[in-house]
């Protein structure tokens, strides 16, 4: 069964290409998000990519997963310095989430050195661009697989068939 993630975006993130390429890269938001979907795919996952520069659409995506059971990849943007409420609907997941930067923060201004959303995630992948997405789906598809049970159903023990005593022998 294909496991359904959602990869979430949040403010600036559309602007990709535009914005600082010499921090975030050359490449486009579209790109991000096919390279992201056909890396799902060779992990076997479906993934659906998104972007918000509102919080409160993000938080309702959010709030969509954990109702779904589904893994996020999340960069929370500029949200992972001060979100609180992005960093107490996380809080409320029910299945494995990966906070991802393209930029590594803590290499950055003194204000991106805090993330509100990493003490909520099971880990943070930062600083390589691209290859950060790739690496946090690679997280993502090992821990829906550690958290799946197991696939095919154990077969049911049939009880012993009551043997019939031989000729000659005596009952106890």
């Amino acid at each position: 069964m294909i496991k359904q993630v959602l990869v979430l975006n949040g403010p600036n993130l559309g602007r990709l290409g535009i914005r600082e390429p010499e921090v975030y890269g050359s490449a486009s938001f579209d790109e991000l998000a096919e390279l992201c979907r056909s890396t799902g795919r060779k992990l076997g996952l479906s993934v659906e990519v998104r972007q918000t520069d509102d919080e409160r659409e993000m938080l309702s995506w959010v709030h969509e997963a954990a109702d779904a059971r589904m893994p996020v990849v999340l960069n929370p943007a500029a949200f992972t310095h001060y979100s609180y409420a992005l960093r107490d609907a996380l809080a409320m997941r029910t299945a494995p989430l990966v906070e991802v930067h393209l930029s590594n923060p803590a290499a950055r201004e003194k204000f991106r050195h805090t993330s509100v959303v990493a003490a909520v995630a099971d880990g943070t992948v930062t600083g390589f661009g691209l290859v950060s997405y790739q690496l946090a789906l690679q997280a993502i598809a090992e821990l829906a697989a550690e958290a799946e049970p197991e696939q095919a159903p154990r077969p049911e023990l049939e009880p012993e068939p009551e043997l019939e005593p031989e000729p000659g022998d005596t009952a106890p």
